[in-house]
């Protein structure tokens, strides 16, 4: 079976490779052509073997397709879409503005009171993104003079938090508290970050050892929830809180793009430095405000998370069966406990034929997959594709060939450069065209 992908040769010139290398638009100066040029020679040429990461098969009519982060299969709840429908034929896009001058109760305030009490928070903040949350949060927090220790696996967002406050980053070993009072014993008092659950593996953060030594060196705790919030406690009220811990984290950030299923994000901590963040974020000062319908929609949403608590338990069985089938398969996915499963291909270039295999035997556009909220297609469409995918890089199948995983098993492991995060959701199966 041939895979439709584009392998370089060593003979091909990087304008043979790519028809865009060589057009450069009127006027680009020297430094622009050779940023862009780099992205062509390093990426595209180099780790990408003239194929694209991004850019797998076409879904046709009767694929599986697996792409996205709505863990709760929510987009499309009817509760939620006729409470944005109906704020939008009141309200139409409302007065556009900074939500900098917001004042008196709306929507969107009732929904942040509403997310603070179910987080065991004193306030919240709804900022326009996950990025914006965290990037704001670190940029108002730290100068300078703060030592920042980010997890070397914290979201991309956390570290540019860090460069836009002019602060430096201390990173420490992944998971690691100890590592981490080393960190803080020899650097100092600053801001500690980590994510309750790392988007690419699947892993839990030790939120309980973190906030202790956070506390003996008198840090400042930051936890992301963008995977946790919505997905623990009996009503979605995240990992800090079900653990017990949220009168000893001082922050808690999260996007609303995974669990509430829409566009947005949060901090919540105490009522005093949520209304300094407020007004000294730039994120939250320099954008647009939340649209009434996106507020309507955050606080229908929000009812469903902590109300129906069966799809927390649906979508942790079906992550628990995906993992089930996947280690039965040869595939190393024992560091995930979570929603979030691992499928490492090792370098770019195997991510590529990992993707075209999976893709060929009619899992299609998969990147973050989605395996359903019904579990019957998988064994035919996940589990059925080990041949493609053994035939392509030598995995999933008798004899797996790859990285030896953690702990020393002669499983596919944890290669540091590419990971595929297959990530479980809760009812239905999501086809192109038909189920």
């Amino acid at each position: 079976m041939s895979l439709p992908i584009i392998l370089a040769s060593g003979t091909q010139s990087i304008s043979q490779i790519h028809p865009l290398f060589e057009q450069t638009a009127p006027g680009d100066p020297g430094f622009l052509q050779g940023r862009v040029n780099a992205y062509y020679r390093n990426r595209v040429e180099g780790d990408w073997r003239g194929g694209h990461i991004m850019k797998g098969r076409t879904p046709g009519g009767s694929d599986l397709v697996l792409t996205s982060n709505d863990y709760l299969s929510l987009s499309t709840h009817a509760e939620i879409v006729e409470a944005q429908v109906a704020a939008l034929r009141e309200n139409g896009r409302g007065v556009l503005r900074s939500d900098v001058f917001r004042n008196g109760e709306d929507e969107l305030g009732k929904f942040e009171t509403g997310l603070a009490a179910l987080m065991g928070a004193e306030d919240v903040v709804t900022c326009q993104s996950g990025w914006n949350a965290n990037v704001g949060l670190l940029q108002s927090m730290a100068n300078e003079e703060t030592p920042v220790y980010l997890d070397m696996y914290a979201h991309t967002s956390l570290w540019e938090g860090v460069l836009s406050a002019g602060a430096t980053a201390r990173p420490f070993k992944h998971n690691d508290p100890e590592s981490l009072d080393r960190m803080a014993a020899k650097h100092g008092a600053g801001v500690v970050c980590v994510d309750a659950v790392y988007s690419t593996s699947g892993e839990i953060a030790p939120l309980r050892a973190m906030t202790e030594v956070a506390e003996r060196h008198g840090c400042v705790l930051v936890v992301d929830e963008s995977h946790s919030l919505g997905i623990f406690g009996a009503r979605g009220e995240g990992l800090v809180e079900d653990l017990g811990l949220s009168g000893q984290v001082h922050f808690r950030t999260s996007s609303l793009s995974k669990a509430f299923a829409a566009r947005g994000g949060i901090v919540a901590g105490s009522a005093r430095n949520m209304e300094y963040f407020r007004y000294e974020s730039r994120p939250a000062i320099f954008s647009s405000g939340i649209l009434p319908s996106e507020a309507a929609g955050f606080l229908a949403t929000l009812e469903v998370i902590a109300r129906e608590d069966w799809r927390r338990a649906r979508l942790q069985d079906n992550a628990a069966y995906l993992r089930a089938g996947l280690d039965a398969l040869g595939y190393n996915v024992e560091a995930s406990r979570t929603q979030i499963i691992s499928l490492v291909a090792g370098p770019e270039e195997n991510t590529i034929l990992l993707r075209d295999a999976l893709e060929t035997a009619r899992c299609v556009r998969v990147g973050v997959l989605r395996p359903g909220h019904l579990q019957e297609p998988l064994p035919g469409a996940v589990f059925g594709a080990r041949g493609t995918v053994r035939r392509a890089v030598g995995q999933a199948a008798g004899g797996v060939r790859g990285h030896p995983a953690r702990g020393g098993h002669g499983r596919l492991g944890i290669h540091p450069q590419t990971e595929i995060p297959l990530r479980a959701h809760g009812t239905a199966a999501q086809r192109i065209g038909s189920v």
